[in-house]
């Protein structure tokens, strides 16, 4: 025991950064993995964040999946690229197309638009599939669905995947309405909360364990775990998970901003502090006294109020959250020149429930909101705890 609180002292008295930067990621971990390919055809699922850390005095201290399975004479076949692209340049919702990466020459199928899916002609004569994504912890972002669909393919083609574990940004709480099977989506495909404290590999573990997929199938899943890492960690993610998540205070604050998504009021697209800040020419300029014009730029070339003045909040210097933010939302409904047409469509689909915009139009406060979700969290919780692998 005394062993035990000496170690745990030493870890809290350590430096927060240093710690995650002992990090060691799944892919890393070349030995765990290099053995289960030999002889193999190869797909990888991945994209710009696919990457292996190097040695600090390598001239290029990345080096991408792809190309560090190609020196090591791994005989990768194809690419399957998620939303963005697998280069990671696309528009949120922008149709990629398939193409052939420019480096190596190799197949890109893109699994955003209508082909969400590897199907089986994609899939001939591929041996093991390898999914390497940078998630950020939200239901609705979609690379947690395409793992789901990438899982289900493997499972009905008899593929074995190998997942590999990046820390989740997010993972140190749990939040949000737990979604509702009829709100099923791309944006949602799962009963969890918004915030699901999750690290991809064990997101993975779940889908399977909970049977998620078609008909209970399960993949035949391998996982590559992280050393030194617990979910408390501060993590700084080296590369952008998609364009407009430019940085930690982005990504922090991503799950309580995506709301505005579904509604009139720009989330920072089209300015360098996307997910930072939030307006609209709707909102009360008494009230909101920062304003701002969002610009076409990469990943937004349509930002929503195109060279509009916004009336809203700068959060960039905002503490970090550890839980949603239902004040700005609330503030911002609250405040609008224009309640009919505040909620669109996909506030539904992003929420997981038509609840929340119900309780937002008549009044109710964020903790009394908070408090309707308290049950729906307290099962979840039980679920996640079977799929942990890390403190």
């Amino acid at each position: 025991m005394g062993n035990e609180n000496t170690r745990a002292m030493a870890q809290e008295a350590a430096p927060k950064a240093e710690q995650s930067q002992n990090i060691t990621l799944g892919v890393q971990r070349t030995e765990k993995y290099l053995p289960l390919l030999e002889g193999k055809n190869v797909a990888v699922v991945g994209n710009q964040t696919s990457v292996i850390n190097r040695n600090s005095d390598a001239q290029d201290n990345q080096i991408h999946l792809v190309d560090s399975l190609l020196s090591s004479e791994v005989n990768v076949v194809k690419v399957f690229a998620p939303e963005h692209g697998f280069r990671g340049t696309a528009d949120a919702g922008e149709v990629i197309k398939d193409g052939k990466d420019l480096k190596t020459g190799l197949p890109i199928v893109s699994l955003y638009g209508s082909n969400k899916k590897p199907s089986a002609e994609q899939l001939k004569d591929i041996d093991v599939l390898i999914f390497d994504i940078q998630d950020v912890g939200t239901r609705f972002y979609t690379y947690i669905s395409t793992l789901h669909y990438v899982m289900e393919a493997s499972a009905e083609n008899d593929i074995p995947i190998i997942v590999m574990d990046r820390p989740n940004p997010n993972g140190h709480y749990i939040d949000g309405p737990i979604l509702e099977s009829e709100h099923t989506s791309f944006v949602g495909m799962h009963r969890i909360p918004i915030v699901h404290g999750l690290t991809i590999a064990e997101y993975a573990k779940m889908v399977n364990g909970e049977q998620f997929l078609s008909d209970g199938i399960q993949a035949d899943l391998t996982l590559i775990e992280m050393e030194n890492y617990n979910h408390e960690m501060p993590y700084d993610l080296p590369i952008k998970p998609s364009p407009n998540l430019p940085n930690a205070t982005s990504i922090n604050l991503y799950p309580s901003l995506c709301f505005f998504e579904g509604t009139n009021v720009n989330a920072g697209r089209g300015t360098s502090n996307q997910f930072q800040v939030f307006g609209s020419p709707y909102l009360d300029k008494k009230v909101f006294d920062f304003s701002y014009v969002p610009e076409s730029n990469e990943g937004a070339k349509q930002p929503k109020h195109l060279g509009k003045e916004c009336y809203g909040r700068n959060l960039t210097d905002s503490e970090k959250l550890d839980k949603i933010n239902l004040e700005w939302l609330i503030e911002a409904y609250q405040n609008t020149s224009e309640k009919d047409a505040f909620f669109n469509a996909f506030f539904t689909k992003l929420a997981g429930t038509t609840k929340l915009q119900e309780q937002i139009e008549v009044g109710m406060s964020a903790e009394e909101i908070r408090e309707t979700w308290k049950e729906g969290l307290e099962d979840y919780a039980a679920v996640r705890e079977k799929y942990l692998m890390y403190e």
